[in-house]
């Protein structure tokens, strides 16, 4: 499905693969999900490594964005905070088929973050984002 944004990713730039440059969002109602952890239904840890954790990060943002009333096409920006970096890029393709599975092929603009740390001790990643639900 493609997005009610309006996107863009001049050739003036690098290729953009896995996001976007320039998301001029839709008219509409903006939505704003707080740090999606690693959690479960409890606020429990979940997962052992990386990709696990950022599988159920991902899920439980898809699942915060159903719960606003949106779709992953209405993302228009997400921040990935890692407390690895290589990690991320160590696990990109793995990263890719969490990413189609519980955002398909939307790709807002995002950026990634390495920090030293999350309220959860045991969390390696934390993601927020932003949604335009069109009018």
């Amino acid at each position: 499905m493609s997005s009610p944004h309006d996107i863009r990713n001049p050739e003036t730039l690098a290729p953009a693969i896995g996001y976007s440059h320039i998301v001029i969002p839709a008219k509409g109602r903006t939505v704003y999900f707080g740090g999606m952890a690693p959690q479960d239904i409890e606020g429990k840890p979940v997962g052992g490594d990386f990709v696990e954790q950022f599988d159920v990060a991902l899920g439980n943002l898809a699942k915060a964005i159903e719960a606003a009333g949106a779709r992953p096409e209405h993302l228009v920006t997400m921040q990935i905070y890692v407390k690895d970096r290589q990690a991320y890029r160590d696990s990109l393709k793995e990263i890719g088929k969490s990413w189609k599975k519980h955002l398909g092929k939307n790709y807002p603009c995002n950026a990634l973050f390495e920090v030293t740390g999350f309220y959860d001790e045991d969390a390696l990643l934390e993601i927020m984002a932003i949604a335009v639900i069109p009018e």
